[in-house]
């Protein structure tokens, strides 16, 4: 019998039973009544749980169509955008700002670092910028910015437009629309919610609404805040179909938020993360952002010397689990493990021992038991 294999990736993350019941549902028209109240539950659900007074978006799309929304219904030809970039999907906003022939500047950390927030206040200082963009957690690197500081800087600054790109943070990292200032806040279904890829979600404060009302009629069609906000606020409306058995599976999601509790969820996350990235260390792994900015989400660990990355995440899916590679330069120099959303105890098990017995089939000098000892150890701490 083949062995299961447990995904790791940063994305998309193991989706638990009680979710993909719900996307098995036999589908009903999107005018029926209780899927109405469930879309309008989930829209307020979303609302109080990342406290905003402004509104929720949930459409059908992916985390890029997401960030290209967040753009479009905030700045036009001419508008002046920094981007501040901690890797490879900080940079996707550029292209995306360019094309609408937004005024692009970049301000980047090496891989692994963070932009202090001293950097960004500073080159906000030097002109005029309509908004700012700032990746809560990039998958490239594993690096968690700062965005409740940054938040904070930029109330010095009211007129500009703070867009967060949540994709690899909401629902595991600490995210308050209102209370950190954040204008945007848009992520994608597939990670840290646990659900199938297919919904994107974006939280508009009542700021970017403004904001968006201030440009009149856009030339995007589909991803329109004036298209959907009538559907948000009365999901009996049509636009275009909404993702109904999508709908249901994030519901559920959210309804197991709300159970655990999102603080719970948060403190889950964290500890979980720092005994996977504890683990990986001790089994001579060096994870490459810097403590103090680790993601929790997941862990981008560069090899010891000597092991070939083809050859390591090739036995690692034949020991039943499977990692992502890195990118850029650190392509083929380090794997990407993903740790977030409805994972358990059994799940960061498995990998761990995973890793450790694909170790020791490159190696017969590996010590086995280092990283399953200290990922416990520190799971029960």
């Amino acid at each position: 019998m083949k062995n299961r294999k447990l995904v790791m990736i940063p994305g998309p993350t193991p989706v638990v039973r009680s979710i993909q019941d719900q996307m098995g549902r036999e589908t009903v028209a999107f005018g029926d009544p209780n899927f109405i109240k469930d879309f309008k539950e989930l829209v307020d659900d979303l609302k109080t749980l990342w406290r905003t007074e402004g509104e929720v978006f949930v459409v059908a799309g992916t985390g890029t169509m997401a960030m290209e929304m967040g753009i479009a219904n905030t700045l036009k030809s001419g508008d002046n955008l920094l981007i501040v970039s901690n890797g490879f999907f900080g940079d996707r906003f550029i292209d995306l700002a360019e094309r609408k022939g937004i005024n692009v500047d970049v301000i980047s950390s090496e891989w692994g670092k963070i932009v202090p927030v001293k950097d960004i206040e500073a080159k906000l200082n030097e002109k005029k910028y309509d908004a700012i963009t700032v990746t809560h957690v990039d998958t490239s690197t594993g690096v968690c910015a700062p965005i409740k500081e940054i938040g904070e800087m930029l109330k010095k600054f009211p007129e500009i437009i703070y867009i967060v790109d949540g994709v690899c943070a909401t629902a595991a990292e600490p995210e308050y629309v209102d209370e950190m200032n954040i204008d945007i806040l848009l992520t994608g279904s597939q990670k840290a919610f646990g659900v199938a890829p297919g919904l994107a979600m974006l939280w508009a404060s009542p700021k970017a609404m403004e904001r968006r009302k201030s440009l009149g009629r856009i030339p995007e069609y589909y991803i329109d805040f004036d298209k959907w906000l009538p559907i948000m606020n009365d999901p009996s409306k049509y636009f275009a179909t909404p993702a109904v058995n999508m709908i249901w599976a994030l519901k559920e999601s959210v309804r197991i938020i709300k159970e655990e509790g999102i603080e719970n969820r948060y403190e889950r996350h964290r500890k979980n993360a720092r005994a996977m990235q504890s683990a990986l260390e001790a089994m001579g792994f060096t994870i490459l952002a810097d403590k103090e900015y680790r993601a929790v989400t997941l862990s981008n660990a560069i090899y010891p010397e000597g092991i070939d990355d083809a050859e390591f995440r090739k036995i690692l899916a034949e020991e039943g689990a499977v990692v992502a590679g890195g990118l850029a330069a650190y392509a083929g120099k380090m794997f990407r493990l993903g740790h977030m959303g409805n994972i358990d105890t059994h799940d960061m098990v498995s990998a761990i021992a995973a890793i450790e017995r694909t170790l020791y089939k490159m190696d017969k000098n590996t010590e086995l038991g280092v990283g399953i000892t200290t990922l416990l150890k520190e799971l029960m701490a």
